[in-house]
């Protein structure tokens, strides 16, 4: 029989852009940070799972933290490399190898677009000397479609980024601190039409860190052990449209967050209809409203009224990204998906501040996407 597994120690370091802190060094803030939270020192952690994508490898930073031996393997995967680190740890308490674990992500990122290396994700030259290598055009491509297909408006796009940068005005940690209007986000700068600037998120800085336990030795560790219900990772199937894909299939298939989003409630034993709030991958605008439905929390559609009608909201029906999201926070590859764990942790906790949820949340998601095709979830209770 597995073993059940408790979040008993969150950190972060700041996400945004910090000045003469290396992306490393921030992980090592995170990862103090997060050993404080749940009162253990760093010799205490039995193993770590952590990675960044342009910061260098997550192993090295215990040059910083202390040489104590521990096993500790480097993640990379993309956007999930978080969420992967993640769901690594979280099967190695369950598989009962060991008591006590960290999941590390950190990243510091140019300024600018995501550039892509067309040839290491299996792609000739000609598909950036083409210009489909930017994500930005991939994104307003799929979004464009999408609104078409289900009948979303623009006005909805612009109200998603509204909530994301008034939720982050609210959060300490997040990057962009500074609300706007629907109007503002509407009116910015086109990039890839329908999605203007404020619509994307960017790349950015910063680093998270959970510490995980067997539920059963929480306790030493915590009074407010946070319960980790199912933690999946899934590829993409032929015929689902990604990013860096070459060509539309003539057979349309749902893409991998669908996939994953299936196995974490079949994992969890609880439907959408039993979460109180999720955190939804918003490179941007765009990719929150898709994501609502592929997910499981609404018919494709439906998001226009529910959107429109405010439930996503920190005082809605359904909360969504309630700590400002990739539009807010950027995108740091390495911590984005630990990020919006982070942020269920103090949800679940009640110690999220002027952007708490209210009504006692119990149940809380999270969901990150990526290239090339990878979608992973996780769901948390207390």
């Amino acid at each position: 029989m597995s073993t059940e597994v408790a979040i008993v120690g969150i950190g972060m370091h700041e996400f945004g852009r910090t000045e003469g802190v290396t992306g490393m060094e921030q992980g090592v803030i995170a990862v103090r940070r997060a050993c404080a939270d749940a009162g253990v020192k760093w010799e205490d952690v039995q193993f770590a799972f952590g990675g960044s994508a342009a910061a260098g490898a997550a192993d090295t930073m215990v040059s910083q933290l202390g040489l104590t031996g521990l096993q500790f393997i480097n993640v990379a995967n993309g956007c999930a490399t978080g969420g992967s680190a993640l769901f690594s740890a979280y099967n190695t308490i369950r598989s009962g190898v060991f008591d006590l674990g960290i999941a590390i992500g950190f990243d510091k990122h140019e300024r600018g677009a995501f550039r892509v290396d067309t040839r290491g994700a299996g792609l000739g030259n000609w598909y950036g000397a083409s210009g489909l290598a930017l994500t930005t055009q991939f994104f307003g491509m799929k979004i464009n479609r999408y609104m078409h297909e289900y009948g979303i408006s623009h006005s909805t796009l612009g109200k998603v980024s509204e909530k994301a940068f008034r939720n982050g005005s609210m959060n300490p940690m997040a990057w962009r601190r500074k609300p706007i209007s629907e109007q503002e986000a509407l009116d910015s700068l086109m990039l890839s039409y329908p999605l203007t600037q404020y619509m994307f998120c960017s790349p950015g800085e910063g680093g998270v860190a959970l510490i995980l336990a067997r539920a059963d030795k929480a306790h030493l560790y915590t009074d407010k052990p946070i319960f980790l219900d199912a933690a999946v990772v899934r590829s993409r199937r032929f015929g689902s449209f990604e990013v860096l894909a070459p060509s539309i299939a003539l057979e349309h298939n749902a893409g991998p967050t669908v996939d994953s989003s299936k196995a974490a409630f079949e994992m969890a034993g609880i439907g959408p209809e039993d979460i109180d709030i999720a955190q939804l991958q918003d490179t941007e605008a765009g990719a929150e409203v898709m994501h609502m439905a592929e997910n499981g929390f609404c018919e494709h559609g439906e998001q226009e009224f529910m959107i429109q009608a405010g439930e996503t909201e920190i005082g809605g029906k359904f909360p969504v990204n309630t700590d400002g999201g990739c539009l807010a926070n950027g995108e740091p590859i390495g911590a984005s998906g630990l990020r919006q764990v982070y942020e269920n942790v103090l949800q679940l906790r009640g110690q999220a501040g002027a952007r708490q949820v209210p009504n006692d949340p119990k149940v809380a998601y999270t969901h990150v996407y990526g290239a090339p095709g990878i979608s992973g979830v996780t769901i948390l209770s207390r």
